[in-house]
């Protein structure tokens, strides 16, 4: 938006009395872009087709009086701001009340003296163009602000994938895993927030959170010696336990960086990731790793992540195991209903089976033929 000059800007002169319009275009007609009506209704006409900068209104005129034009105007939010100054040869204290009262910004009596009346309009008409500064000003502001905060949010997600990634290299996984888990938990979060028991947990605040910090889940991989993450083969149980370490490993890690940048009072994709670092392994029954925790003991992240990560491993082809069809992945987590998984989210998921499904054949592992149902 520019700014215009003094002279580009657009004054309405509203008076019913020729002498004294004839006065007011010789007083402005050569300093602004002037336009001049008669009566209230063509004022209202006039300012509808071409918005003026200022209105010069007449208060006494037959018809739609001046005070029944502004009030129009500054109940019309497209004119609200337009700036009125009243001409009038009321001088009574209640008749000037009663105009700023409705909205207008000033008076000018009657008889006019010429040099009055251009030192007012001036006036008004740079405040007018000092406030239209400033609002451009602003939109640049904010604007830059967006921009900056669109790119530390992007610079925020290609950490995040990045350490992620890190991790899954390490392991047999994939980076298709870690797109397909993001997007397992978003649409879990999403049905389950019209859950009565659980809306209150997932509004989108959250949900974005949980999106962003479920790449993290594994963080903690990047511990465990490969001879044990790389092994082909079935774990040793000794082996087994210090494969479990990684979620103890992760959350540590994660809360570690939440105490070095004082985030750990805010709501944080951080609190989210280390929840879900710590806890998608555990069971509703009481039976998993690395606390034992059971039911709603369990961070609602967690039992998200559970059934997303399981889910996934079941339908990706590793080295040590073939993919097992989707419907088949379907029926395992169904039987691990108020089992291994919360019984809402599995609810949830088995409503989503189709979108799963969809996830998981636009999100394919690159490195392996993509698993087709039936």
């Amino acid at each position: 938006m520019t700014i215009k000059e003094l002279s580009e800007c657009k004054v309405l002169v509203v008076d019913d009395t020729e002498a004294n319009l004839d006065i007011l275009v010789d007083a402005l007609g050569d300093l602004y872009d002037l336009s001049v009506v008669m009566d209230g209704e063509t004022a209202l006409e006039a300012v509808a087709e071409e918005p003026p900068d200022i209105v010069l209104l007449d208060i006494m005129m037959p018809g739609m009086d001046g005070y029944e034009v502004c009030t129009t105007l500054k109940e019309n939010p497209q004119f609200k701001k337009i700036p009125i100054i009243f001409l009038t040869a009321l001088t009574e204290i209640e008749n000037k009340t009663k105009g700023f009262q409705l909205g207008a910004v000033d008076y000018i009596t009657k008889p006019f003296e010429v040099l009055e009346v251009q030192a007012r309009v001036k006036t008004h008409l740079s405040l007018v163009l000092a406030s239209q500064e400033l609002e451009q000003q602003n939109q640049i502001l904010e604007q830059k602000v967006l921009e900056r905060t669109m790119e530390l949010a992007q610079t925020q997600d290609v950490t995040i994938h990045s350490l992620a990634t890190l991790a899954e290299t390490r392991d047999n996984e994939t980076g298709g895993h870690i797109l397909r888990t993001q997007r397992y938990v978003k649409v879990l979060s999403e049905h389950l927030a019209q859950n009565e028991a659980y809306k209150d947990q997932l509004d989108k605040t959250t949900i974005d959170l949980l999106f962003k910090s479920a790449p993290l889940h594994d963080i903690g991989k990047v511990g465990v010696p490969d001879a044990i993450l790389l092994k082909p083969g079935k774990l040793t149980d000794q082996e087994f336990d210090i494969m479990k370490t990684h979620a103890r490993l992760g959350y540590d890690a994660l809360l570690k960086a939440e105490e070095a940048f004082h985030m750990k009072e805010k709501p944080s994709f951080l609190r989210h990731a280390r929840d879900i670092a710590l806890t998608h392994h555990e069971k509703w029954n009481g039976r998993g790793y690395p606390q034992g925790l059971s039911e709603e003991k369990i961070p609602l992240s967690g039992r998200l992540m559970a059934v997303a990560d399981v889910y996934d491993a079941l339908i990706s082809k590793r080295v040590y195991k073939p993919a097992l069809p989707h419907d088949k992945a379907v029926e395992i987590i169904a039987e691990g209903k108020g089992e291994h998984f919360d019984p809402l989210v599995v609810e949830a998921f088995l409503e989503l089976r189709d979108e799963f499904n969809r996830i998981k054949e636009q999100f394919a592992d690159q490195h392996y033929e993509s698993t087709k149902t039936d």
